[in-house]
């Protein structure tokens, strides 16, 4: 969810928000194109290590959903844009449509995924989606591609009125003030995906066993930015048990 009007360029669309749900992320996910036979998206209840121990590893992408407040943005912070190695290592997609930020944050996620979890299921949308924007393509024109993509708005609707839904979705005009951001491993590099900002962000090297416990770290920051803020939400795409 993210209060994105700044971000909604051309065509001003405006979506549902996505709730931070395993049980409904997962479902959207399969019907995107995504095997959800051994990798899904469950919750991480800390960034303490009982929690964190608690995760099937290895993980392979973090997801957090955390409030865009007015002391969350006007915090000093250093980022590193890594626009190198969006031309031939991180996928990155920048964000025009508001309140798209769940199904960038997932594009960001599944597409930065292991090799061998990124074989999507043929003819499905991800892997349309995918094969028309490979990672050379700018984040631009990536997003401009979203926005001319009528299933991804029909599929992304579908899942925030879904009655795994939580909470109501509300009016399309409610004000959204919390946002969805990917945490990464790609080459052993810790990348922070975020479609408002202007390219990765990195955070220093990582494994994918070590992913889940150095993404906390990285999310760390973001809670002391803001420490009497208590609506954050992390998920981790991690090995199906059972």
């Amino acid at each position: 969810m993210s209060n994105d009007d700044d971000a909604t360029k051309s065509k001003k669309q405006r979506w549902f928000p996505l709730e931070s749900n395993p049980s409904l992320i997962n479902k959207y996910i399969q019907k995107l194109g995504f095997d959800t036979s051994l990798y899904e998206f469950v919750d991480v209840f800390s960034t303490e290590d009982w929690a964190i121990d608690m995760i099937p590893q290895p993980v392979a992408a973090v997801l957090m959903l955390y409030p865009l407040t007015e002391t969350q943005l006007k915090a000093p912070r250093d980022d590193t844009i890594a626009a190198k190695e969006m031309e031939d290592k991180v996928w990155f997609i920048k964000q025009r449509i508001g309140n798209a930020c769940g199904t960038i944050g997932l594009l960001h996620a599944l597409l930065n995924a292991p090799e061998p979890l990124r074989m999507f299921q043929d003819e499905s949308w991800i892997k349309n989606f995918a094969d028309d924007c490979p990672i050379p393509l700018s984040p631009t024109a990536k997003a401009e591609k979203l926005e001319g993509d009528a299933k991804i708005a029909t599929l992304h609707d579908a899942a925030t009125s879904s009655s795994e839904n939580a909470t109501s979705r509300g009016n399309i005009e409610d004000r959204v003030e919390t946002h969805f951001i990917a945490v990464v491993c790609v080459d052993d590099k810790l990348y922070e995906l975020d479609g408002r900002k202007d390219g990765p962000v990195y955070h220093g090297p990582t494994t994918q066993a070590t992913l889940l416990k150095d993404a906390c770290k990285v999310i760390k920051m973001f809670m002391e930015r803001d420490p009497t803020e208590m609506r954050f939400t992390i998920t981790a795409l991690a090995p199906k048990q059972g």
